[in-house]
């Protein structure tokens, strides 16, 4: 097993990746450490793939991988993680803007502190900020709040990963940005951070626009679901069913109660229809119906799941 292995997805960055690997390589020479550089290509349409080629040609440390079209950043990396060999895990964007100089540091705090992850944290950022900066705090107060994990940066690319939390996480859709969120549900709790230097971009264009931060804010609701009653649906669907049952039938008994009182007190009630209280009744009982029917539904769901008795095992005698 080697140190480390850096996974660079990328899409359209061929004029920043030969400037990226021989920064890599400087940083890893100066302080002697075995690695390999695994660049995933997700669907460009520039020169980027022609230029790991060469790389791989002159480098043996170099690894590609190619995607036939473009899946995004987060199938990227899961292959990316797939294919790695080091005992620690960076992960790094391909544009400059993630520094190299880094991985010294975030190496020794994942082997010498004992941190699972180190995400880091660009505290002076070199981005537009109404189209990232002020969106990005909102997101990432969002994700603290939700998460319960004290991170000021959660989609920063440049993180550091103990091998058995790669090993231990699947990434699919947009989940890459709640690599520590999926860690920790996984049982990876020691996640630390790094202030890092953060670069202005000196190629290309960002390839990622504002629509990411409404699917991120989807993305986060139903990762928060899942971890939270993945296994045990009902505990949720049947809460509020029983919510909305005991709301219809406290406004049943109100329609009761007062066509009883008309009846005692021998007066003219009005029709049980023309009462609010009968239409709360009926919708409020309907939804909860529903709702238990769903939480029934989703536990012979997860009942039926390969991976339902699949936990982690840290230790074992």
């Amino acid at each position: 097993m080697i140190d480390i292995s850096v996974v660079v997805p990328l899409l359209n960055e061929a004029e920043s990746l030969p400037e990226l690997h021989a920064w890599i390589k400087r940083v890893m020479n100066e302080r002697g450490y075995s690695y390999e550089v695994i660049f995933v290509d997700d669907g460009s349409t520039d020169d980027s793939w022609a230029v790991i080629e060469r790389l791989r040609a002159e480098n043996p440390e170099v690894k590609g991988i190619k995607f036939r079209r473009n899946y995004g950043k987060s199938p990227g990396l899961h292959c990316g993680f797939a294919r790695t060999q080091g005992k620690v895990v960076i992960t790094m964007d391909a544009d400059l803007q993630d520094s190299p100089d880094e991985i010294p540091e975030l190496y020794r705090m994942v082997t010498e502190e004992g941190y699972d992850l180190v995400s880091g944290w660009k505290r002076k950022r070199y981005d537009p900020i109404l189209s990232k900066n002020l969106p990005s705090k909102l997101f990432n107060a969002t994700a603290r709040r939700l998460s319960g994990i004290k991170l000021h940066d959660f989609n920063c690319g440049l993180k550091a990963y103990r091998r058995e939390v790669v090993e231990n996480i699947e990434l699919y859709n947009d989940m890459h940005r709640y690599i520590p969120y999926l860690a920790k549900t996984a049982g990876f709790g020691r996640i630390g951070e790094k202030v890092v230097q953060h670069q202005a971009r000196k190629y290309g264009t960002s390839k990622f626009g504002i629509s990411r931060f409404f699917h991120g804010y989807l993305d986060l609701l139903t990762l928060w679901f899942i971890s939270r009653f993945g296994r045990k649906p009902m505990h949720f669907f049947g809460l509020l069913g029983s919510g909305m049952f005991l709301i219809g039938f406290l406004a049943l008994a109100v329609v009761l109660v007062n066509k009883l009182t008309a009846i005692i007190s021998h007066t003219q009630a009005p029709l049980v229809t023309d009462r609010p209280y009968f239409f709360i009744a009926l919708v409020a009982m309907v939804i909860g119906t529903q709702l238990f029917l769903t939480g029934f539904i989703g536990e012979m769901m997860s009942r039926q799941a390969s991976d339902r008795n699949n936990y982690t095992i840290e230790k074992e005698i």
